[in-house]
Order: structure tokens, then sequence, then C-alpha cells
């Protein structure tokens, strides 16, 4: 639950230090600039209050690791989502007007995970999984987000080191497989999730690993 906060709370700081070009800069995820972005995060906390807010009375059927649908096709800004995305963002014009909305939403999804039971099983997606879980996987959506944000604004803070080795954690979990050691969290995510192709020294470090790659999550 901590991780969940921690995440969020230093993504939304981020988010808060970009300038108004920083929103046309190109993103890490295809097809998306910063401003994009920023709007799918608003949707990312409209999703994370409303599944704090519908309680099943089921047994969790998934955890954090098995939430997310894994393919190997790394998205290519296509998606019809993906494009209402972008619609979206740009229908707010003025960045001041996608910052004021985020605040309002980020801070009471914020507030939500905090007063929330981490045993209760909550519905999503057609299935149900514990609080806690449920928040442990948005800790993996904000930490690779954190990094997409990033991705051409150097000048932005980094993800926080819990929420890089949590979320590496996770991805391990994912693979049922664990990247080298020698290859730091932000770089084994980065090649792990298909944000960038590994180099030459890291595939073969990869070993069998790299044939697998990448781990696309929606």
């Amino acid at each position: 639950m901590e991780h969940f906060g921690r995440s969020w709370a230093a993504l939304r700081t981020a988010v808060g230090a970009l300038a108004d070009g920083d929103f046309r800069a190109p993103s890490g995820c295809a097809g998306w600039l910063v401003r994009d972005l920023v709007c799918h995060l608003v949707i990312d906390a409209q999703d994370v209050l409303i599944t704090l807010a519908t309680p099943s009375p089921e047994e969790p059927t998934r955890d954090a690791a098995t939430y997310w649908e894994v393919t190997g096709r790394p998205p290519d800004g296509q998606d019809p989502l993906d494009a209402l995305t972008v619609r979206l963002a740009a229908a707010y014009g003025d960045p001041a007007l996608l910052l004021h909305h985020l605040d309002d939403l980020g801070s009471a999804a914020g507030r939500a995970a905090e007063l929330a039971d981490p045993r209760q099983p909550v519905e999503t997606r057609g299935q149900v999984l514990t609080t806690a879980d449920f928040l442990d996987a948005y800790v993996l959506e904000w930490t690779l987000h954190h990094l997409d944000l990033g991705a051409h604004l150097p000048h932005l803070p980094a993800p926080p080191a819990e929420g890089l080795a949590r979320t590496r954690h996770l991805l391990e979990r994912i693979a049922a497989q664990p990247f080298p050691a020698a290859l730091p969290d932000a770089d084994a995510l980065l090649v792990g999730t298909g944000r960038r192709a590994p180099t030459d020294a890291e595939r073969t470090a990869l070993g069998p690993l790299a044939a697998r790659l990448p781990f696309v999550l929606g």
C-alpha cells in the first residue's frame, strides 16, 4: 500500500515539474506526446477510484501479476482507445486545465488508497483481486509511466528507487524468470517491456530470456 502512495506521489510531482513546452515533447509511449500520457494518467486515476468503490463478495481470481494481460506486440498508437486518449488530451487545450484535472482526481485516488482495506476484494475488468494486489499492480503502472514521462525530458525527477525495484520484482513474476542482476532496475523495465531494444551486451546477459522479450502489459 505504501509503495502505491509513494510511486503515485513521485509521478504527480514529476508531472508538476513540466513546463508548458514539455507537453508537446514525445513520451515513451508509442504515438503519444507527454500531453497524451498525462491525460492517460487522469483516466488511470478514475480507474483507481472506480475500482476501490467496487467491492466484491467473491474470492480473488487474480493477483498483482496475473492482473496484467501480456502480449509480445508493442503498441503502435493505433489502438482505438489510444487514439481516443489523444483526442481527449487535445480537447484540454491549455496544459493548466489538464494539470488541474489530474491534481483533483489524483489527490482523490491517493486518499482513497490510503483509506482502503487491503484485504477487501474489488472487481475490475471482469476480475476480482484484493485491494492490496490491485494497488500493487498500479505501482507497476505508475513506475513505467514515470519512465515514459521522462523518456525525452531528462530534467524531470526519476522514479523512486523502491518503486523501480518493486516493479522489477513484479515484472520478474510475470516473466517467471529473473532479469540479470547486472542489469539496473530501470533498464530491466525498459528492455523487458519493449520500451527500448536491448544492447548487444544486454542481449548476451539476458541469455534465453532475450528471445521471450518484450512483455507488453495491458
